[in-house]
């Protein structure tokens, strides 16, 4: 493994994600949108995500700053990065196919949504948030830098810590008891852990 394999993972990681995302964001936007967490806060949320699991690691992948935070290269760390990005994608592609048209970018319930409950969704209540975590880790694994590298996990984990409790809030006021039942028997992201 070399730095410039590794870099190169990062993007085909980030191709992978949208290549996969793409077809079920242009069909979800023909769903209508019935209640909506949109606003300042989400946007805040959601522009810090994409701040440190895009801009900063691309930034530091076209330009190498910031040089100053920078550590020695490890090939071993690389290459488990390669296979938490690989387990990244195929938890994002596995998501995507469960929620098909309830999925979107925002907390938004959709006209006719529903809960769902099969799948990955059998096990993890927010296996997208997982996708996003492992994201996070590998990105760390495979950018030696201390600002860019580590960038995703403070960014999604931002995110993640801001939005879950509001989703969940979101999810039993639409859902109800069968949303506190479905809660009761699954975990948010990592199975029989969190």
């Amino acid at each position: 493994m070399t730095p410039l394999l590794a870099k190169s993972i990062f993007v085909l990681l980030a191709v992978g994600w949208f290549i996969i995302r793409f077809p079920y964001a242009r069909r979800s936007r023909s769903m209508r949108v019935v209640r909506s967490a949109r606003g300042a806060r989400e946007i805040a949320l959601l522009l810090t995500s994409l701040t440190g699991l895009g801009i900063l690691p691309f930034v530091y992948i076209a330009t190498g700053f910031p040089r100053f935070a920078a550590y020695p290269f490890g090939p071993a760390q690389a290459w488990i990065g390669l296979f938490v990005a690989l387990a990244s994608l195929a938890m994002f592609r596995l998501t995507h196919r469960a929620l098909g048209r309830n999925w979107s970018v925002s907390l938004d319930v959709r006209e006719n949504h529903e809960l769902v409950t099969d799948g990955i969704y059998r096990h993890l209540r927010h296996p997208m948030y997982t996708g996003f975590w492992l994201w996070a880790i590998a990105q760390a694994l495979l950018l030696p830098n201390w600002i860019a590298g580590f960038a995703g996990l403070v960014g999604f984990g931002i995110l993640f810590f801001g939005r879950i409790t509001k989703e969940e809030e979101m999810m039993l006021e639409s859902f109800g008891d069968t949303y506190h039942e479905y809660m009761s028997r699954t975990y948010r992201i990592v199975p029989g852990v969190f």
